[in-house]
């Protein structure tokens, strides 16, 4: 395997209610080395953003959660991690698509989409202590050969854009590689290219869009994310508004 820890202990569940659940609960009786990779191609009850609901098909798409200990980090800079599991999941798709004919971008906080559908999702939950990251299990959802989404319309997969089925296993150990490339540029201390890199893919960047705050829609001038990782949004007047996941909806 071409990584040096990212992988290199794997476990695999034939079936799981959700890998981060799993992963979590591990923890508290085992020490897991750093990299661990805990997946599974049937989740049954993955978890995403606000308690959303990650829909699988049953041997069909890929779900991985991956357990860090980014002691490195401390709380306000956190939201890096999302930032290199979301272009850990961005560069694996442009490997296996291409990019000629697939527009690929990173919907904040951490949706990928592939010509506007959503084809993988992204969970991180940390432990902390003492203002210092402990744990972080990065938990990843790839719709790799899954056709039916069920009416869910804006969803995609590996198999529907390609027009061929993937093997999931090599999905998996090319998603090995790009989330130690990331994670270690990250630890070196390289996260103003990481940032730079993550806008060059960010969804809608300086573009009018509808948002849905306070059960009301709402335009706003995307503009990225503030300091602390927040969705940076400017209103009609251009005053910068700041959001956290909770707080705002893109309307589309």
């Amino acid at each position: 395997m071409e990584t040096l820890f990212v992988g290199q202990n794997a476990i695999f569940l034939p079936e799981v209610e959700s890998t981060n659940s799993y992963a979590t609960a591990l923890l508290k009786n085992v020490n897991l080395a750093e990299g661990t990779a805990v997946y599974s191609t049937n989740q049954t009850k993955g978890r995403g953003q606000r308690g959303n609901i990650w829909i699988s098909g049953p041997g069909l798409n890929l779900a991985v959660s991956y357990v860090l200990k980014p002691t490195f980090l401390s709380i306000d800079k956190l939201f890096y991690l999302y930032i290199t599991s979301a272009l850990a999941v961005h560069d694996l798709m442009a490997e296996m698509l291409g990019t000629g004919q697939f527009d690929i971008k990173i919907k904040w906080p951490n949706d990928i989409l592939v010509n506007s559908k959503k084809i993988a999702g992204i969970l991180n939950e940390n432990i902390i202590n003492s203002n210092i990251m402990n744990t972080s299990i990065i938990g990843i959802g790839i719709n790799v050969n899954q056709v039916d989404f069920m009416k869910v319309e804006n969803a995609t997969s590996l198999r529907l854009l390609s027009g061929k089925e993937f093997d999931p296993d090599y999905v998996l150990k090319s998603l090995h590689k790009h989330v130690e490339n990331y994670y270690l540029k990250l630890k070196s201390g390289q996260s103003k290219m990481l940032l730079s890199k993550y806008y060059e893919h960010f969804y809608k960047i300086g573009e009018k869009l509808v948002f849905i705050l306070n059960e009301k829609k709402q335009e706003f001038v995307v503009n990225g994310i503030n300091s602390n990782g927040l969705l940076s949004l400017a209103d009609e007047f251009g005053k910068e508004h700041c959001f956290d996941i909770k707080e705002i909806k893109w309307a589309l």
